[in-house]
């Protein structure tokens, strides 16, 4: 019950985005917009006998007047739920004291069949395409296609060992009690993934072993292409079915088995240090989250994973979920998982966060590794990460039609190392950047620094033709005597 005291001291904080003045029911339609905007935002309150400057002015309220407010709030749908109130003034005068709670859950709200949203201290008219998305995030979060039943999918059908692994790991992590037993039933339903006993469709994504193959959605597509377009030869080829961890699992062992590994000395170590075109970490997130937030109500949800010599592309089927935009995944932006239950899972193993950072991390390591961040695209209904990195595969690799023996790099008469390679572009005779990079066909100057030139200059095997000034355009670079003398050592068999 509201007093005269709080609602002075309420309308003495004045007009705001939570609360609006009405002079008297004759205002009750703008009221009722505003009441909309209410339920579909932040919620608030609207103080009908209040003038616009926060003067109490009051109204008699009648049983008419009731009625009219009645007739009001049933033009809001769905029903909200709208406390009212009223407070005495004297001589017969009320205020009408309007309280609409945020309703996210039922969102969007409309009065009389028009949505409202609140605009500083204004309600407004939504536009089509905002109402339209959040009818279908209300739409989703009920009947989502991962929390419908898995027809004909039994218990005995999924892989209990990576039920009880996320068990172990979620209780690692502390985001699973430790006295969750080891039951597989007990452990999916504290994860959300049987309803009244019937196993739902992310159970079978996270853990299904039998009728995958039934199931568009567990696809897996690993190619590995020469050159830089689909078009090109295919040196290796994957399409497999698996549940979520064993696909990201896979995936990551493929890029493991199919990316060259670049060797260099850093600087003040003497162990060799390997290291691959793209930070794991990078290619791990990646992978993750193009596993659990593809548009599973789509037959076609899988994910790919294609390689080329100029990049790696992770693509998911479905765009970016609940008016997210790919330029907003480079910047700070809210966790909306697509599919909560995949997401809930994943979650409790400590493979991933929940706070919406995945991709600032992946562009995060890819600076730290010193080459481009990633671009990110959503076209034709798919959404696409692309590494800008050079892979190269082996010349046994070319020639044979297949996948590069354990990521090593034949090209040249060197075996995988990139200090290698460059000493022996430079045999001849001084090279420019530009004219080193064509040689060793390189075409993304950050990998060529960063992997070639700087550990070359660093262990001092080449030197600088205009060492005083290291951005002439005259530069060129050549070997020195120690440069030479690892050359002549590698191919004489030394070790």
């Amino acid at each position: 019950m509201t007093t005269l005291a709080a609602l002075q001291a309420l309308i003495a904080l004045g007009e705001s985005e939570t609360l609006e003045f009405k002079r008297s029911t004759a205002e009750l339609r703008r009221a009722g917009e505003t009441l909309c905007a209410f339920v579909n935002g932040d919620g608030g309150q609207v103080l009908v006998g209040v003038g616009p400057k926060g003067q109490l002015v009051g109204q008699q309220v009648a049983d008419i007047t009731l009625r009219d407010i009645a007739a009001t709030l049933e033009k809001i749908e769905p029903s909200a739920r709208i406390e009212l109130d009223r407070v005495a003034l004297g001589n017969g005068l009320e205020v009408i004291v309007f309280s609409a709670p945020s309703s996210r859950a039922f969102v969007p709200f409309v009065y009389d069949d028009k949505p409202y949203k609140r605009v500083g201290s204004t309600a407004t008219t939504m536009s089509q395409d905002e109402y339209m998305r959040l009818l279908l995030d209300r739409n989703h979060a009920r009947h989502r296609w991962e929390n419908q039943p898995a027809e004909g999918v039994r218990l005995e059908d999924l892989d209990h060992e990576e039920i009880l692994r996320t068990r172990a790991s979620a209780i690692e992590h502390r985001r699973l009690s430790a006295s969750t037993s080891m039951d597989a039933a007990d452990i999916l339903d504290r994860l959300g993934l049987r309803i009244d006993g019937q196993l739902t469709n992310a159970a079978q994504m996270l853990y299904g072993t039998k009728f995958l193959p039934r199931y568009p959605q567990a696809l897996l597509k690993l190619g590995r292409f020469r050159g830089t377009k689909i078009t090109g030869d295919i040196l290796d080829n994957q399409q497999l079915h698996l549940h979520a961890f064993a696909m990201v699992r896979e995936a990551i062992a493929w890029l493991d088995r199919t990316l060259p590994l670049a060797a260099r000395f850093p600087k003040g170590s003497i162990f060799r240090e390997d290291r691959q075109p793209v930070p794991a970490e990078a290619l791990r997130e990646t992978i993750i989250n193009a596993v659990i937030h593809r548009d599973l109500s789509l037959a076609s949800g899988y994910v790919a994973i294609a390689v080329f010599d100029d990049r790696i592309e992770v693509r998911s089927v479905g765009e970016l979920p609940f008016g997210l935009r790919a330029e907003q995944l480079s910047e700070e932006h809210p966790s909306k998982p697509r599919n909560p239950d995949l997401a809930g899972a994943f979650h409790r193993t400590g493979a991933i966060e929940v706070w919406g950072r995945g991709t600032n991390r992946v562009i995060e390591a890819c600076r730290a590794w010193g080459i481009d961040v990633p671009t990110f695209k959503v076209e034709m209904g798919v959404t696409t990460v692309t590494f800008h990195a050079e892979i190269r595969p082996g010349r046994e690799a070319e020639q044979a039609g297949t996948k590069p023996s354990h990521g090593i790099d034949l090209v040249g008469d060197s075996v995988g190392d990139p200090v290698d390679r460059l000493l022996g572009a430079l045999e001849r005779g001084p090279l420019a950047t530009a004219q080193l990079q064509k040689a060793l066909g390189l075409k993304h100057r950050p990998t060529f620094k960063e992997n070639y030139l700087k550990p070359a200059l660093a262990e001092r095997l080449i030197e600088m033709t205009v060492p005083d000034k290291p951005s002439s355009r005259l530069q060129k670079y050549r070997l020195t005597d120690a440069g030479r003398a690892r050359l002549s050592t590698k191919r004489g068999g030394a070790p």
